[in-house]
């Protein structure tokens, strides 16, 4: 490190500018020797006084040994100590928080195969139920027909159980419910192929029919007639007069699906069977059958019109479901027990 600057040369110079090195001022008085002597001496002492001084100021450099010292048991400031027990301490603590962090980790991934098996046998349940009751609905639609139950709270259990009725219709109040396509199997099943279709779209024709022995008046689904026939004058030929026996199926209430239209009772269109308000317009009972094929006659609506299915998709959840369980699961074991033991 540089000297600090030289207090010795200084008084030194001023020893000189004392002792006479320096020119006199006109009128000043002449030192005597002795005195020019000791003021440089006093002078040069002072000097030296001030440099030890400096030099005691000045902290002396610690050796290697005693600073890594300072640093591991000597507070490095005041108030703030290090200690190596609390650092191995610290470090003994890091392993133990990952450790709960990894099992805590292990057991939540844990969760997503044991959902997805809970979900995969869930829907084996629900397929059993749906297999259960489709095979009641194709033995029900399948039965012989029985007479129309008096009591209109009976009907609540025979959706789709065919009844028969003896009585004639009021083609005066006829409802239409549209657009509405026609339910033809044989013409489905060529389609079934195809990526698209475009059948006739029309009507199905609703008309009252007055019960002759239960003396109540029902709705009636005739069937459908395309949208060119849905004028009754355009088909005087197949509007039927007299009794009749009919058989058709039970059908009951609907409620309104998301995105299809209100009813429109002022212009007679109705897209869902609201039976409450068809049987106020009309004067009829809340009763609804649709009648079967048998009862089409030449220029009339086609019958037969009860689109009968149940959507049975569980296989493919639960295929789903239980393939999800196996990837999961494969990936959980492969993750953390082979880790843990070593595999």
């Amino acid at each position: 490190m540089a000297r600090p600057p030289s207090e010795l040369e200084a008084g030194a110079a001023r020893t000189t500018w004392a002792g006479g090195g320096a020119r006199r001022r006109p009128g000043s008085r002449r030192l005597s020797s002795r005195k020019r002597r000791r003021g440089g001496e006093m002078a040069a002492a002072a000097a030296a006084v001030r440099w030890l001084g400096f030099r005691a100021a000045r902290p002396a450099p610690a050796p290697a040994r005693a600073v890594r010292r300072s640093v591991l048991a000597v507070p490095l400031r005041p108030g703030l100590a290090w200690s190596p027990s609390r650092c191995g301490s610290s470090a003994a603590e890091a392993p133990a928080t990952k450790a709960e962090d990894d099992s805590f980790l292990q057991w939540f991934l844990l969760l997503i195969p044991v959902t997805a098996f809970g979900l995969g046998t869930w829907q084996v349940q629900r397929r059993k139920w749906k297999l259960k009751l489709i095979a009641e609905l194709e033995s029900r639609v399948m039965a012989e027909p029985i007479p129309l139950p008096a009591d209109p709270m009976e009907l609540k259990n025979l959706e789709y159980r065919p009844v028969k009725v003896r009585g004639h219709f009021d083609h005066s109040k006829e409802l239409y419910m549209m657009p509405r396509t026609m339910v033809d199997p044989a013409r489905e099943a060529r389609e079934a192929g195809r990526l698209s279709s475009s059948p006739e779209s029309g009507a199905y024709v609703i008309t009252p029919f007055h019960c002759t022995e239960l003396g109540i008046t029902i709705l009636v689904n005739r069937g459908f007639v395309p949208r060119k026939k849905v004028n009754p004058d355009t088909r005087q030929k197949g509007q039927i007069e007299g009794e009749v026996d009919l058989v058709g199926m039970v059908r009951l209430t609907e409620t309104r699906k998301p995105f299809v239209p209100e009813n429109n009772p002022e212009r007679n269109h109705w897209h869902y069977r609201d039976l409450e308000a068809m049987a106020r317009l009309t004067g009829a009972d809340p009763i609804f059958i649709d009648a079967d094929f048998e009862s089409t006659v030449p220029g009339g609506p086609i019958g037969g019109q009860t689109r009968v299915t149940l959507r049975n998709e569980h296989m493919q959840y639960i295929i789903t479901w239980y393939g999800l369980c196996a990837a999961t699961s494969y990936l959980w074991f492969k993750k953390f027990l082979r880790r843990t033991s070593g595999v």
